[in-house]
């Protein structure tokens, strides 16, 4: 039976030296789809403070809608307008 670290050697998986924790990944992985490095610092942010799903949708939403105002702006404005939902602020709790 092989070691973890010996499967993660023979898929030549690198480590990204930018993230130590699980929610630094997701916010990384946010501003790469986005293409919005510029902010990778606010994806981050939004990564540890706010619910998943609702970020999930928000991005979701972003990828299929028209490019020209920016996938940025867009994930922006429908994360905004999805916390502004009454459904949204029931049970609200930092993740």
């Amino acid at each position: 039976m092989k070691s973890v670290s010996d499967i993660l050697q023979s898929r030549q998986l690198a480590k990204d030296p930018r993230n130590k924790y699980e929610f630094q990944a997701y916010g990384n992985k946010l501003a790469e789809t986005l293409r919005d490095t510029k902010h990778r610092t606010l994806y981050i942010k939004l990564a540890k403070l706010e619910k998943r799903e609702l970020l999930d949708t928000a991005l979701a939403f972003a990828l299929d809608t028209d490019k020209r105002l920016g996938l940025g702006k867009t994930f922006m404005w429908k994360l905004t307008e999805l916390k502004k939902e009454p459904s949204t602020q029931k049970n609200w709790r930092f993740v």
